[in-house]
């Protein structure tokens, strides 16, 4: 009911910037108080604020420092948290800009020292993605700061709520891998989830753009196993990605189609591949017994009209799977 209404005391305690102990006897001379106790709550060394408390004062004094103390605390942890998110939004921005192949104007360069990025090495973007970033068990402000005190020589940027970006510095080609190994393992173990990676090929800083998208391209062929994959390693892959969605979706169609719904016949197909066309790897994978796996690549030769024993039938199994996995999981 007071909420919005002047008080006497708060405006006493800001004036000397000190305690000030209401009795129930100021409680009759001055405007809008109660017999309490009212401290300055200060930040940066000035004052910000009162806390004011209610009730016998000597019985509430005890309380009212350690109470002061929680809040002047629990302000410089939400300014701080504060200063953080604004910084991490400052560099997201720039290396957005950057991507973007932004004019290197006086500006842009003025940005760069601000954020203290050198503009003068050669770099590859690595791009980390992880699984349900609500269930994400620590703060990754935090982990983002802790990385960037730690590797003055990369760069790494949140990228929305389940990307992580890395810009790392050129080194030797034994390092690099090396340390992109160990970023993902650091990341997989401190968000206890599954990460995919995707790895640009090194470029200079103004066409680090296409170091991103190469590192985008990988994502999407990792993303399907968790793993780290370089752009420099995509093969078959490659070509697929550059098919339009209606291409994907018709092929599909005339391929994998008939079994993408029936579980035990997907599955075994994806398995079958898996093992090089093993039937004794393949049944044991699967739990089954051979004749039982005889009998499902039959059925899916019956479905599909593509008989998985047939090196071009079974290409034609695999690039549908691919294509299944990538853009077209409404199948599924």
């Amino acid at each position: 009911k007071r909420t919005g209404t002047f008080h006497e005391g708060s405006l006493i305690a800001l004036s000397h910037g000190k305690t000030f102990i209401i009795t129930t006897e100021d409680e009759k001379r001055l405007k809008g108080v109660k017999a309490g106790i009212n401290l300055p709550i200060f930040f940066q060394n000035e004052m910000v604020g009162v806390i004011g408390i209610t009730g016998n004062p000597e019985l509430i004094s005890p309380f009212g420092e350690m109470l002061r103390r929680m809040t002047e605390l629990l302000i410089r942890e939400n300014y701080y948290t504060s200063q953080i998110d604004l910084q991490q939004r400052a560099l997201e921005a720039f290396v957005f800009d950057w991507f973007q192949e932004v004019e290197w104007d006086e500006s842009f360069y003025e940005r760069s020292k601000l954020l203290n990025i050198d503009l003068e090495t050669h770099r590859q973007v690595m791009i980390l993605e992880w699984e349900h970033p609500h269930t994400i068990p620590i703060d990754t402000r935090q982990l983002i700061l802790e990385l960037n005190s730690r590797n003055t020589d990369d760069l790494f940027v949140r990228w929305g709520n389940d990307r992580l970006i890395v810009l790392l510095k050129e080194q030797s080609n034994k390092q690099n891998p090396n340390r992109i190994k160990f970023i993902h393992k650091e990341l997989k173990n401190r968000l206890k989830l599954s990460v995919a990676a995707g790895v640009g090929q090194v470029k200079s800083p103004k066409l680090l753009n296409q170091s991103y998208h190469q590192a985008v391209r990988a994502l999407k062929v990792s993303s399907k196993t968790n793993s780290i994959t370089f752009d420099e390693d995509l093969t078959i892959d490659l070509i697929l990605q550059e098919l339009s969605h209606d291409t994907k979706k018709t092929y599909i169609e005339r391929t994998i189609a008939p079994i993408v719904n029936e579980e035990d016949l997907f599955i075994t197909i994806q398995e079958y591949i898996r093992h090089n066309q093993s039937l004794k790897e393949t049944a044991s994978s699967l739990h089954i017994h051979i004749n039982t796996l005889l009998y499902r690549l039959n059925k899916i030769t019956e479905r599909t009209k593509l008989n998985p024993k047939d090196i071009q039938d079974l290409f034609k199994l695999y690039i549908g799977t691919n294509l299944l996995d990538d853009s077209t999981k409404k199948h599924r």
